[in-house]
């Protein structure tokens, strides 16, 4: 297999000097892209936006039951950038990066400068080509769209020489975050020419993430033969109220995305100040339910180290 470059560097918007004083980033700097900064309402410190993304001096608290691997992704992790969870299909963290950083992040703690680089990749995809079983794999990281052009392509070319592997999935919040970022028209131009069948899960958490600009970008990908799919994080101050949810599944089928996944939190050290309780999260699944048609209700799960599937709720 050709050799993979390394990923672009990151791109990093910072606050002002005030806000970086007074909220520090515990360990998880600060990240986002300026075209979801642009989203953000001004002089609101409520706005749903802004608190999935500003560091919180909660996040040094040390609450029971949160942990630094909530979802046991090193238990199911044969060799590094690689994990195997479920029957069919494996995980491939493709980058360590991602373009922004939402402080509920289930993998804030995890050890990427250990998992990921070129031989480590290279040890993945033999793994995989050994093993007939698997079927689909799925990009992820970090996010895979951090990756330049080049190291993306050359990826996506080796993947495809796999002769089991039918499906390939990306799990990227940046077609949301960064919908002009010039990545995305490479992606489209190769999914119009691959054999595999191919799966874009966007990461959207709230209406407001959605914008001109995305809707564009999906139609372009779906031009391309994709198929869009959205998963959510259940969040406290941020999502969890009937109308957001509601006016959440709405838009996203407006711009062509339909809703897949609605997460309870992760409990990750760091973001118990998001955590919705099973009571109030099932309440509003059921609300839903009964307010759209059942193509626009996601699924509400929660994963559980060590079971062979995503745990419906």
């Amino acid at each position: 297999m050709t050799s993979i470059p390394n990923s672009a560097p990151q791109l990093n918007v910072d606050l002002n000097a005030d806000e970086l004083r007074t909220k520090p980033d515990y360990g998880f700097p600060f990240k986002a892209p300026q075209a979801f900064l642009r989203r953000i309402e001004a002089k609101n410190p409520q706005d749903p936006l802004l608190l999935q993304i500003l560091p919180d001096i909660r996040e040094n608290d040390e609450i029971d039951g949160f942990i630094t691997d909530p979802v046991g992704d090193l238990h199911k992790n044969p060799l590094p950038s690689l994990l195997h969870k479920y029957h069919g299909r494996v995980l491939l963290m493709a980058s360590p990066r991602c373009d922004i950083h939402c402080r509920y992040c289930f993998r804030r703690h995890f050890p990427y400068q250990e998992q990921i680089n070129r031989r480590h990749w290279q040890d993945a995809l033999n793994y995989i080509r050994q093993d007939n079983s698997i079927h689909e794999i799925i990009l992820s990281g970090g996010d895979p769209l951090t990756l330049t052009t080049e190291s993306l392509l050359q990826l996506l070319a080796a993947i495809e020489t796999i002769p089991h592997i039918k499906t390939l999935r990306f799990h990227s919040r940046t077609p949301v975050v960064m919908p002009e970022k010039t990545v995305h028209r490479s992606i489209i131009e190769w999914a119009e020419q691959t054999r595999l069948h191919t799966v874009m899960v966007i990461h959207c958490n709230h209406p407001q993430e959605l914008d001109q600009k995305t809707a564009a970008l999906f139609a372009d990908y779906r031009s391309g033969g994709m198929h869009l799919l959205n998963q959510s994080v259940l969040l406290r101050r941020v999502n969890d109220t009937l109308e957001t949810l509601e006016s959440l599944s709405h838009k996203l089928f407006s711009q062509g995305v339909l809703p897949y996944y609605l997460h309870q939190l992760d409990r990750v050290s760091g973001s118990a100040h998001f955590e919705v309780s099973d009571n109030i999260a099932l309440s509003l699944h059921a609300a839903l339910r009964a307010r759209l048609p059942g193509y626009l209700v996601p699924q509400l799960v929660r994963e559980i180290s060590g079971q062979p599937n995503k745990t419906p709720m």
